[in-house]
């Protein structure tokens, strides 16, 4: 049987967090914003909610039936050139409110905001993998990958890139095998892990 996959709503929030919530605890980039493991299991949570209500305004989230794994995609705009004067109001600081969100005394968390935002390719329209989970008991069963499935088939339909940041050596790896090409130029987060910024380029015929 295949593995059902619907599109998460407000109400699927709670599942939503919790499942990243469990899939995270250990992963490297969230053990450097909260290094202490019983802090993390009271905090890291907060952080989780925020991601999930940024793409559930702004984006998608796919969700397995059973709960048992979610994808968050956002869809990125092609740049458009600023004029060099502008009358309106600055934009607000993303990271600063995440960390006040989140943990306002951890400079982490606005740090990792500001290092994964400046590595972000510019220039051309893509879908952004922000975070993909998969409960810890349901690992390797193919649930991430055909969660990503559907999307980048129809980035090919329809010659759209697709960009992600992969958070260990095994999710790099893992994505190669989905056509992600690492960008050249690896984030090494201060005393902590590395994360490997990954392209990919629509398959198939690209019209000009």
């Amino acid at each position: 049987m295949g593995v059902v996959i619907r599109t998460a709503g407000e109400g699927d929030r709670e599942r939503v967090v919790r499942l990243l919530d469990e899939a995270f605890q250990d992963d490297p980039v969230s053990s450097w914003v909260f290094p202490d493991a019983e802090y993390r299991r009271l905090t890291h949570h907060r952080l989780m909610a925020v991601f999930t209500d940024a793409v559930l305004a702004d984006g998608r989230i796919d969700l397995t039936e059973d709960g048992a794994a979610c994808a968050l995609w956002l869809p990125v705009p092609a740049d458009e050139q600023a004029p060099e004067e502008s009358t309106e109001e600055p934009a607000e600081d993303i990271p600063v409110l995440v960390r006040e969100a989140v943990d306002p005394d951890n400079e982490r968390v606005e740090l990792i905001a500001r290092l994964t935002e400046g590595i972000h390719p510019s220039g051309r329209a893509h879908e952004y993998l922000w975070m993909i989970g998969v409960a810890p008991g349901r690992q390797g069963e193919g649930l991430g990958t055909a969660l990503m499935a559907a999307v980048l088939d129809r980035c090919d339909s329809e010659g759209t890139p697709a960009y992600l940041e992969a958070s260990s050596a095994r999710g790099r790896v893992l994505y190669e095998r989905l056509g992600f090409e690492f960008t050249g130029q690896a984030l090494h987060l201060p005393d902590g892990p590395l994360m490997w910024p990954m392209w990919r380029e629509p398959r198939g015929e690209i019209i000009d």
